[in-house]
């Protein structure tokens, strides 16, 4: 069972939407970060959050720009890559967690795709011992810059096997992240992991990771 409910969320100024999701006795809650030109309604994120709820895990989507944000960002294209304005507006979604009755207490992680997988490494290297696993699905991680080094949060990367370009972009990250670390390539998925089952895969990916390092 569990429930689901709208949230508001002050952060760097500006005041977040998000959606929290909490099953019965969660084992800890994740963060998503979405990506360029995504937010909390994204159908693929959602999806992943239905799975990590069925497993145990609560879990917070937000919409790291404000609407009128996003109007200008459609126009500019300005405001999706920057990391370090993305990074901060996590970060006050994750101060919100833990002053929230109902997830103060639970572990954190996050989940970041695309820019926003970028957006969680720099957010996670500033809060090293809050945050305790992060999962990128189809991510940026060579945005984060020289956060890499610094991040202390098991990490997995996810990537199509089809997404070449990010694929390699993955890889460098590997050797740049100091932690206990896995690149995994779903075959035959493209960049938004829209075919048969891949979507599914990530899901139950993530879900293993969050479980592992998170209860």
């Amino acid at each position: 069972m569990g429930e689901e409910r709208e949230v508001q969320i002050p952060a760097d100024q500006v005041v977040l939407e998000g959606n929290l999701g909490l099953p019965e006795s969660p084992g800890g809650v994740v963060l998503f970060a979405h990506g360029t030109g995504s937010g909390r309604h994204s159908p693929r994120n959602n999806y992943v959050a239905r799975r990590l709820r069925e497993a145990g895990l609560a879990t917070l989507l937000i919409d790291l720009l404000t609407a009128e944000e996003e109007e200008a960002d459609l126009r500019t294209g300005h405001l999706r890559f920057d990391i370090a304005l993305l990074a901060r507006r996590l970060l006050g979604a994750t101060d919100w967690l833990g002053n929230n009755p109902d997830t103060a207490d639970l572990p954190a992680g996050y989940f970041g795709a695309s820019t926003g997988a970028a957006a969680a490494l720099v957010s996670a290297a500033e809060r090293p011992g809050e945050v305790r696993a992060i999962v990128s699905r189809g991510g940026r991680p060579d945005l984060s810059g020289e956060a890499l080094s610094r991040v202390r949060a098991p990490t997995l990367l996810i990537v199509g096997g089809r997404d070449e370009p990010v694929i390699g972009m993955n890889r460098e990250a590997m050797d740049r992240l100091d932690v206990k670390k896995k690149l995994e390539i779903v075959p035959g998925a493209t960049h938004l992991f829209e075919e048969p089952g891949a979507l599914e895969e990530v899901a139950r990916l993530a879900a293993g990771w969050f479980t592992r390092y998170l209860e």
